[in-house]
């Protein structure tokens, strides 16, 4: 870290203004090395001086910017991460069973070896995410899908679709934390939670443009199997994605190319503000992941994660549901689960106004958000199975809404875990590894025994998924309102400053979110809930 001259007249002012107060408590400050601080800290040492604060209306249209450049571009990344998962479910009606001799339980055998996949990538996932550029990697994930998904055309056997699907949940393992990581790096706290749900409108939103497909392709009569045609048009969707994001995506605020200097600053200045976070940092810090595995609170949103997603097979059963319903075709399957995905839109909607009234309910929109999975399981072991219509409707508001809070459980796991990005990082393979273990567990819920009721299954949803899991995040969220209110207590006299020490052993005085601390190490770090 190089001391210019601006970044010491800086330095100057504010040690000038801390010691002429010296009736008040003296300010607590915590010192890092500059290798160990934010790697937009330099940045902002050249610039944060000249530059003005933004307007309120300067805000608003920056605001606005954001949302349309970086939260637009990751919830079609996210789309289409859905739509290529998808594949497998919409393939099973388009004669893919038949060319690779799967069967019920080898279709559940396959869903399980994705998310071996899932897994497996965790480790070497969350290294490369703190040393390689997030656009990057993103650009490298999304072109490997698409060739994955190219590859789907050419698989003739079991071992084929085994091999393929774990490749496809390796590459993908680590493609939501990206995601988040990103969105957090330029959105405030209040807008990142609130547009959660909505980030999340792109996974729900997948069954309608790939489920449009499927009815086009079930209609097209093309001289090759309809699944090669599906794949063939997801695959390509899927490169043309890759190249736009080469281009596109953001490593960070300080090389985003669709930002001025002067936006840059602002970005960085309201999200260490609003969330007291590190942007980014390059180096993984040892005893920041072992406190992660320590923190309770990291422990309860791993099971969080492990019993809530036990569900998760629900929405790639449905198509096998509705036959085992009978009476319901192949389109009419496809054209009740595009429903029964404009119904999750509705609820992802309601969850994203909500918490736009209502800042700072996080954990409840969580408890909420899952109640019409919770009623629509319930529904589905209770009504008469020749009640198509009452079945349909609770099979999709069971399979169909809970994903709201499996999102938003993700973003409070990020942001109560301080500034540190180590914490952040390894919370995010904790949840991951909870995720895929629970959809290792989920497609053999589904016994073709159990036939037509599948009762098991639904039980399992009800009790551990819908019932406990919620009430997980409502331990956390007591935990964390109690360290608050210690905090707040603690906070009134203090100010949240930190040092960096540069290679010439300069002190440089900073807002304490450069510093790269975790929520346990910064007792300054407030919550959000």
């Amino acid at each position: 870290m190089t001391s210019e001259e601006i970044s010491k007249e800086k330095v100057k002012s504010i040690n000038e203004s801390v010691n002429s107060n010296e009736a008040e408590e003296e300010p607590k400050k915590y010192v890092v090395g500059s290798k160990y601080a934010d790697v937009t800290l330099e940045f902002m040492l050249a610039h944060d001086s000249v530059t003005p604060e933004a307007t309120p209306q300067e805000d608003k249209k920056l605001s606005r910017k954001l949302m349309w450049r970086v939260l637009a571009l990751t919830m079609l990344i996210n789309l289409m991460m859905y739509m290529d998962k998808a594949t497998l479910s919409y393939s099973s009606i388009l004669g893919f069973w038949e060319s690779t001799g799967l069967n019920q339980t080898k279709y559940n055998n396959v869903n399980t070896i994705f998310y071996v996949g899932y897994i497996v990538g965790q480790l070497p996932g969350t290294y490369l995410l703190s040393k390689v550029p997030l656009g990057r990697l993103i650009f490298g994930i999304t072109f490997l899908w698409s060739i994955i998904i190219f590859l789907h055309c050419a698989a003739y056997n079991y071992a084929g679709v085994i091999v393929l699907r774990f490749f496809l949940g390796f590459t993908e393992s680590v493609a939501i934390p990206l995601l988040t990581t990103t969105n957090g790096m330029f959105l405030t706290r209040d807008e990142r939670a609130a547009t959660q749900p909505v980030f999340y409108m792109s996974c729900l939103g997948s069954p309608i443009p790939i489920g449009f497909m499927a009815y086009g392709v079930i209609y097209a009569n093309a001289a090759i199997k309809g699944y090669r045609v599906l794949n063939i048009i997801i695959g390509g969707l899927t490169f043309i994605l890759s190249i736009l994001i080469l281009f596109l995506y953001p490593n960070n605020p300080t090389d985003a190319k669709f930002l001025s200097d002067k936006e840059k600053v602002w970005v960085i200045r309201r999200v260490q503000r609003s969330q007291n976070i590190t942007i980014e940092q390059n180096v993984f810090k040892k005893h920041h992941a072992m406190e992660a595995f320590k923190d309770i609170i990291s422990w309860l949103i791993f099971f969080f994660f492990l019993l809530q997603q036990l569900a998760n097979n629900l929405p790639y059963q449905q198509t096998l549901l509705f036959e085992e319903m009978g009476g319901v075709s192949n389109l009419g399957s496809t054209l009740v689960t595009i429903a029964g995905s404009g119904f999750a839109l509705a609820w992802s909607f309601a969850a994203w106004f909500m918490m736009y009234l209502f800042p700072n309910t996080t954990c409840l929109t969580i408890i909420w958000s899952i109640f019409p999975s919770w009623l629509g399981s319930v529904l589905a072991v209770s009504l008469n199975i020749k009640n198509s219509i009452g079945m349909l409707a609770a099979i999709c508001m069971a399979s169909q809404a809970f994903g709201v809070s499996w999102i938003c459980s993700f973003g409070l796991a990020t942001t109560t875990a301080g500034s540190s990005y180590t914490k952040r990082l390894t919370r995010n393979a904790m949840n991951m590894v909870g995720y895929c273990v629970a959809n290792l567990i989920s497609p053999q819920l589904w016994n073709q025994h159990d036939s037509p009721r599948f009762v098991p299954a639904w039980i399992v949803q009800i009790v551990l998924s819908f019932t406990v899991a919620p009430a997980l995040i409502g331990v956390v969220w007591f935990i964390l309102a109690r360290r608050n209110k210690e905090r707040l207590a603690a906070l009134e006299h203090n100010q949240k400053l930190g040092v960096v020490k540069n290679d010439e052993d300069e002190e440089i005085v900073v807002n304490v979110a450069n510093l790269d601390l975790t929520d346990l190490e910064d007792k300054s770090f407030i919550y959000p809930l």
